[in-house]
């Protein structure tokens, strides 16, 4: 991955020396300033005497947990972020950290690639803020390019363009990887509220408690470890639009909470005194069924109406093959510009490859296979080999997805899905989990149940690891 220079100075706090380093180590790669605490107390004094832009803190530090740091950097005279690191991953723990206003939580083991993300969004975030202290309005970001020759999906665009500039909620549904959020931004640059700022929230990502404070915000007080006041996703999207992805994620408790604001146009502050008008546009995806949802029990009925207003569903690559061809000429353009490899081409068999390939993470597995052949294409032409695409599994997916007389359940063909997902990304569970739309946390969830399936019965064996 491309190195990012953003040189900001941070401060890693860990007890123990081995793994300062390592964090020390993937920091100063990263071209960042770096000053190493081993606990709490030696942290706290740095913090009030140096202006840090990132904190890294170990969650098991001597004497104190380093969730007592979220509170120390709150009383400085700058918000500083604290990124928390654990060993063992503990739910309720890292529910409170976020309350307490962490900016993440991460699970060792800790890649460059983690490192870099978080980097990534704190410079974004410095950004933004330099703006605002500026006087300057946050533009929403440009909306990426739509590539497609397929006459369906350009009927969509069409919708899509004709309903932008009205209220009205849409539900964009499809498989995951087919270009929802795509299409959502496609929406809001083409609306009136264009020049307002676009705020997205994955409803998978979040429990449900947690979900509720980010969506609608909270008061200082409301519950213990609110230091400060939270604005909701709402709230920042006021004369924007607020998209809903994963909506069908959403715990039914707080559907009903969420189907009062759509119909009255106010939300509920966790510890408010008083309901909070909202301006905001609200689009939804899912890559799920909403009416078997519905019918199931899983979804209310009258959100889905409330959502439902302009539905959209976006056909998976496997049908529109025609956009293939075009998706991958635009990707290799695209990646070939951002690693600075010029007139970069694809040999005549690698387009027949890709466009025999079933394509099981539809458009984002397409552009994942691109970018890493663009890495490690050594000449002007991109060959099949520089895909790295299994020939015996490329073979036997599309077998198993039209062979009609053989019957999957909905389990078998999940872990199917899976199964390809880490295939393509060589096990790495963070690229699976976006490919397949799904956080980490379910994916790792999913893969501890198919090994203990296989456990209580060895003869079973999940085919792969």
């Amino acid at each position: 991955m491309t190195q990012v220079n953003y040189n900001l100075p941070v401060l890693v706090v860990d007890p123990e020396p081995a793994q300062r380093s390592a964090l020390c180590e993937l920091l100063t790669s990263q071209g960042q300033s770096v000053d190493t605490a081993p606990d709490e107390m030696s942290a706290a004094k740095m913090i009030s005497s140096k202006s840090y832009k990132l904190v890294l803190a170990d969650t098991a530090l001597p004497n104190r947990s380093g969730l007592s740091l979220l509170r120390e950097a709150a009383r400085g005279k700058e918000l500083t972020p604290v990124v928390l690191i654990s060993d063992r991953g503990e739910v309720k723990e890292a529910v409170e950290a976020i309350r307490l206003g962490a900016m993440d939580y991460l699970i060792r083991p800790i890649s460059s690639e983690i490192i870099q993300q978080i980097l990534s969004k704190l410079a974004e975030m410095n950004r933004t803020a330099s703006r605002a202290r500026a006087g300057f309005k946050t533009p929403a970001k440009v909306s990426r390019n739509i590539v497609t020759a397929s006459q369906e999906m350009k009927r969509l665009m069409q919708v899509a363009k004709a309903v932008a500039p009205s209220t009205a909620t849409v539900l964009i549904s499809g498989q995951s990887g087919t270009g929802k959020e795509l299409f959502a931004r496609y929406i809001h640059a083409h609306s009136d509220r264009a020049d307002g700022a676009f705020v997205a929230v994955n409803c998978a990502a979040l429990p449900e408690n947690l979900l509720e404070s980010e969506l609608f915000g909270h008061e200082k007080g409301a519950f213990t470890g609110a230091v400060t006041r939270k604005p909701g996703k709402f709230e920042l999207a006021a004369g924007g639009t607020l998209l809903l992805d994963e909506i069908s994620e959403m715990d039914l408790a707080l559907q009903a909470k969420l189907l009062r604001v759509l119909q009255e146009n106010e939300v509920d502050l966790v510890g408010g005194r008083a309901p909070m008008p909202v301006d905001v546009r609200v689009l939804a995806t899912t890559n799920r069924n909403i009416s078997e949802e519905v019918e199931n029990g899983n979804f209310r009925e009258d959100l889905f109406y409330r959502l439902n207003v302009i539905p959209l569903r976006l056909p998976s690559l496997r049908e529109r093959p025609e956009d293939v061809e075009p998706l991958a000429l635009y990707f290799l353009g695209k990646h070939a510009q951002n690693n600075r490899k010029a007139d970069l081409a694809f040999a005549p068999e690698t387009l027949g490859v890709l466009q025999s390939h079933p394509w099981p993470g539809n458009v984002r597995e397409l552009e994942n296979i691109i970018e890493r052949a663009v890495l490690l294409c050594q000449g002007r032409t991109v060959s099949p080999e520089d895909l790295l695409m299994d020939a015996r599994s490329a073979q036997a997916r599309p077998t198993r997805a039209v062979n009609h007389t053989q019957v999957m359940t909905i389990r078998e063909m999940e872990q199917s899905m899976i199964e390809a997902a880490l295939g393509e990304t060589n096990g790495n569970r963070t690229h699976a989990a976006k490919m397949l739309g799904i956080s980490v946390r379910t994916l790792r969830n999913k893969l501890n149940e198919y090994r203990q399936a296989a456990a209580d019965q060895p003869a079973a064996a999940i085919s792969g690891g």
